[in-house]
């Protein structure tokens, strides 16, 4: 019988993997969170603190919304997800290796859990549940030379299961593109964050894209279905997988939530299959102790239950994507791209010195670190680490106007007034001395230069002036909201 395959070596892979990613995504806290979710934030926290509760949306920052507390908090996360990433618990005697990896996991879990509860809009992606899904198992998997309960290996499967085979579902039933196999025709140009090689895969043949949509179909909705099968095809599905999630990689930004895709499907491997694969040697563990095996039964009947309405959303007619259906994060549903844009908007930030602003006045250019602002800048390779702003200016970009978002008006703000944390997000500031009078947002639409433009131009993107999100205003007035008045073409 397959459930009696050993997986030491696969959860010391696993966890390895997961612990790279819990420092990322707390280096990006540590970085981001402040001038975002912090006192004096985008959102601020007290926001979240007046409108959700703790039953709600538990954090430690409900109890202590402070920049001191987010800062505490995240550097120990950083420093917790080191000794995790260093195997800290292996280096323990053996009757103390599982009771610290235990505590380790669970502190990881609960730090992560108070970011994502009060992170608010910049922390409500589809990755943050699943890091936090996928880290509160780890907390059962064990240390030291105890083999790995097979129950939690299989419970990551499952995880894996619902992010992929959602993945597929939303898309089946959403974008028409998906079903004529058209969609990475678009793909490639309109997705959140191109990287250094979006663009040439935007001008693959034709036929390419429409392989590249099958294949899409066939990972995401036939290939889960060989997660719990015996070896050797839960190891060729997690090949697929990885291959697949590998693609994405190299031709996107997604965070981390491709590479904490391949980390989940570690757990479709066996330590013998790994063994035959990878020049180590794989210890022979001990049996993992009755309490912790208890545990993983506990573990399973739990996500068991917890499951039933992320099953009954993923079947559904209605499926929605990447929704939470507890507080705490446990068992979650997952998708992707359930539509795909046809043109990419990018909303440019610009600011003057010039007290009146007139025909001739000169504006000079926020720079995103992530955005295609600059048509000749090469898109750059962000992931898997986090840009949350950038991420939220995309999604801007896609609806009526910016300005309804209560974080953009806050942004406009502190531009004008040279707020040091919401500047530390820029990527160049063009008013290094002092702050402009005036700020304005200005639409366009950007696509990807033919092999041609790019030969003679040398620039990776064309785009065209589409209207004005913000008009000229200054810092009175942006405060004031008179500026939503005044849709000048300045």
């Amino acid at each position: 019988m397959w459930l009696g395959e050993q997986y030491w070596l696969v959860r010391f892979l696993f966890q390895r993997g997961l612990a790279a990613i819990y420092l990322l995504g707390f280096l990006a806290a540590a970085r981001q969170f402040r001038p975002l979710v912090g006192e004096d934030g985008l959102l601020p926290i007290d926001r979240y603190v007046e409108h959700a509760s703790f039953r709600e949306r538990p954090s430690l920052f409900y109890r202590y919304p402070s920049d001191r507390a987010i800062g505490a908090a995240a550097w120990s996360g950083v420093a917790l997800s080191a000794l995790a990433l260093l195997a800290g618990p292996y280096w323990l005697p053996e009757p103390l290796a599982i009771p610290a990896s235990m505590l380790l996991w669970a502190a990881l879990w609960l730090l992560y859990l108070s970011f994502v509860n009060a992170g608010q809009l910049f922390y409500g992606f589809g990755w943050e549940s699943m890091l936090l899904e996928t880290g509160f198992l780890a907390i059962f998997l064990g240390a030291g030379d105890a083999a790995a309960p097979a129950l939690v290996v299989w419970l990551l499967r499952w995880v894996l299961f619902r992010n992929m085979f959602g993945a597929g579902l939303i898309k089946l039933r959403g974008d028409q593109c998906w079903r004529d196999l058209t969609a990475m025709d678009y793909h490639y140009e309109t997705q959140p964050m191109p990287n250094p090689l979006s663009w040439f895969a935007h001008h693959l043949p034709d036929r390419v894209h429409r392989a590249e949509t099958f294949g899409n179909h066939v990972v995401e909705l036939l290939v889960p279905f060989l997660y719990f099968a015996p070896q050797p095809f839960a190891s060729i599905a997690g090949v697929a997988t990885i291959g697949f999630q590998g693609w994405l990689m190299l031709t996107g930004n997604f965070s981390w939530l491709n590479a904490l895709t391949i980390v989940l499907a570690v757990s479709l491997f066996s330590d013998g299959v790994l063994a035959a694969a990878l020049p180590v040697a794989v210890p022979s563990p001990t049996p993992a102790p009755v309490g912790l095996e208890l545990l993983a039964l506990v573990l399973a009947v739990g996500v068991v239950a917890l499951s039933v309405q992320p099953v009954k959303n993923m079947l559904s007619e209605q499926q929605v994507m990447n929704t939470a259906f507890d507080p705490l994060h446990l068992v979650n549903t997952y998708g992707a791209f359930g539509s795909i844009t046809r043109q990419r908007h990018e909303i440019v930030v610009e600011g003057t010195d010039d007290e009146v602003v007139t025909d001739d006045t000169e504006w000079r250019t926020y720079e995103f670190p992530g955005k295609p602002t600059d048509s000749g800048r090469r898109p750059p390779q962000i992931a898997p680490y986090h840009l949350r702003l950038d991420w939220q200016l995309w999604f801007a970009a896609m609806a009526p106007t910016p300005r309804r978002q209560p974080w953009f008006t806050r942004m406009l703000v502190d531009l004008l007034e040279g707020d040091e944390g919401t500047l530390g997000l820029v990527a160049e500031n063009p008013f290094p001395d002092d702050p402009p009078e005036h700020v304005r947002a200005i639409r366009y639409r950007y696509r990807y230069t033919t092999p041609e433009e790019r030969a003679n131009t040398g620039d990776w993107w064309r785009r065209e002036r589409v209207g004005t999100d913000v008009g000229a205003t200054s810092l009175e007035e942006v405060r004031s909201g008179a500026s939503q008045h005044r849709r000048r073409r300045l």
